[in-house]
């Protein structure tokens, strides 16, 4: 299991990554349609309010033109108190056009404003008004959702008394007051009137929006904030995206595993038909060598068989004829030998010597082979970042085929043990001109009876085999130069060393 995380480990961080990335893009998005939505409903709230309060500006300044006429004008104060009834006064009518005006009053040249408690801010307001020539605020008692408004006229002066909770109503609102998470306020000179209570949290993001109200007269902030929690972002989209890139990331990684799998199927292929190629050629140079000897032997006594049959006595033409067959015969198969020797005959394996790193070779060979130490649960220990490049000058195809041979025989070797006790190892040296490869296991090492014939063709210690593997890597490797040997370890397995020359430099050094 853990092999397999290491394996993919590339691929999880790409998909954490991904997903990461995607989760942050989708946050953000959401984020940023949250505050558009808010910064709308929180113009609206402004626009619906500063319209309102800019009515209350043009209802006084209305009633400022609509002045009384001379019979008002000429109304003893005695008489105020009986036309002070409704009927008597239009301007309290207002209240049914308009729910928000609690009150209105009035002041008329020579009189007094009637709210006692606050009669000097109405007096202060009016004088104000008078110098701006616009509406003036009297009072704001914004905990309590009040505030008054003075314009000052002649003959008569007017004051509106206003209810914030009522200036707006609810189907004009662009929010549900009782349950949007939007908190909006009215705030002025340190003091605050909440319209909306919203639904402040701690921890996530705040938005937030302040705009004054479109009045000189009533200098009010409107004043949004907007908090966000984390459950508020779009978890499902979020999940989703993960999923869909751990799924497409599984099908990049299967197809690259298939696309990985058939091209090391390729290469063994490749290399197998290179050994069987090389394998008939080492094939037929034992046979020659083998066939060899026995046939010169039959060719020197049938000649010497005849020389003896030409002696007397001289009837013996008949076995001189034989013999003569024989000689025939003999030569016959010398020479269809020597014809399927030239045939199948292995090419020079230093024809097509190039540099190569041997850090390399050795990667691609454990790569290939890499289902085959699974397989045996073998885990190959070779650093090819610990040092410098050694580059080697040798036949690629040739130098592949004896990396090749040796780690399958390690692997052979180790099979022979139980599990726990199977360790190879590689290791790369540079040893003067020579570029040094080194392959270790903890198999059952080399008999000693066997290790002198080790690299002889046809000489096998393992039962079935044909015994040209070590011979034609050991040829191989005498073919570019270099050399093939093979040593017991002083505790136990084997270890083969490849010696091959170095690419040499300008200088003239390995």
């Amino acid at each position: 299991m853990k092999k397999w995380l290491r394996a993919q480990g590339g691929w999880w961080l790409a998909w954490l990554a991904l997903s990461v990335a995607g989760a942050a893009w989708l946050a953000r998005a959401e984020l940023a349609q949250l505050q558009q939505d808010f910064e709308t409903d929180a113009r609206i709230a402004h626009r619906l309010m500063s319209q309102q309060v800019v009515q209350y500006d043009a209802v006084l300044a209305t009633l400022a033109l609509l002045q009384p006429g001379a019979a008002d004008a000429a109304r003893t104060p005695e008489a105020d108190v009986v036309t002070d009834a409704p009927a008597a006064r239009p301007e309290q009518r207002l209240a049914s056009v308009y729910p928000s005006i609690l009150r209105v009053q009035r002041r008329e040249d020579g009189g007094a404003w009637p709210d006692g408690p606050n009669a000097a801010a109405y007096v202060a307001a009016e004088t104000a008004s008078r110098q701006r020539r616009r509406a003036a605020l009297a009072m704001a008692d914004l905990p309590n959702g009040r505030y008054a408004l003075v314009i000052g006229a002649t003959p008569v002066s007017y004051a509106l008394d206003i209810d914030l909770a009522s200036t707006v109503h609810s189907q004009d609102w662009p929010m549900d007051r009782a349950h949007s998470p939007v908190r909006v306020a009215i705030e002025h000179a340190g003091q605050s009137w909440t319209l909306q209570p919203g639904r402040p949290i701690d921890g996530g993001w705040r938005f937030g929006f302040r705009k004054e109200l479109a009045s000189s007269s009533q200098a009010f902030d409107v004043v949004a904030t907007r908090d966000v929690g984390w459950r508020e972002l779009p978890w499902r989209w979020m999940a989703g995206w993960a999923l869909a890139m751990a799924a497409l990331l599984f099908g990049a990684s299967a197809l690259q595993r298939q696309r990985v799998a058939r091209r090391r199927a390729e290469e063994l292929l490749r290399l197998g038909q290179v050994a069987r190629l090389n394998s008939l050629g080492e094939l037929s140079a034992g046979l020659a060598h083998e066939l060899n000897q026995p046939l010169t032997a039959v060719l020197a006594n049938t000649q010497a068989a005849r020389r003896l049959l030409e002696d007397e006595p001289p009837d013996l033409a008949t076995a001189r004829g034989a013999m003569t067959k024989a000689v025939e015969q003999a030569r016959r198969a010398a020479d269809v030998v020597g014809r399927l020797r030239r045939v199948i005959e292995r090419p020079d394996a230093g024809g097509d010597a190039r540099p190569l790193v041997l850090q390399e070779v050795v990667r691609n060979a454990l790569h290939l082979l890499a289902p085959e130490f699974v397989q045996r649960g073998v885990v190959p220990q070779f650093d090819a970042a610990a040092q410098a490049p050694v580059r080697v000058q040798a036949e690629a195809v040739a130098l592949e085929q004896i990396v090749h041979n040796l780690l399958m025989n390690a692997l052979q070797s180790l099979d022979k043990v139980p599990a726990s006790e199977r360790h190879l190892s590689v290791s790369v040296v540079r040893n003067g001109t020579e570029g040094v490869l080194n392959v270790t296991d903890t198999g059952t090492g080399i008999a000693p009876e066997a290790l002198p014939r080790l690299f002889e063709p046809f000489f096998s210690t393992r039962e079935g085999g044909l015994g040209l593997g070590l011979s034609l890597s050991e040829t191989l490797a005498s073919g570019m130069g270099g050399s093939l040997s093979a040593a017991n370890t002083a505790a136990r397995g084997a270890r083969f060393t490849l010696l091959l020359p170095l690419v040499a430099t300008a200088e003239g050094r390995a």
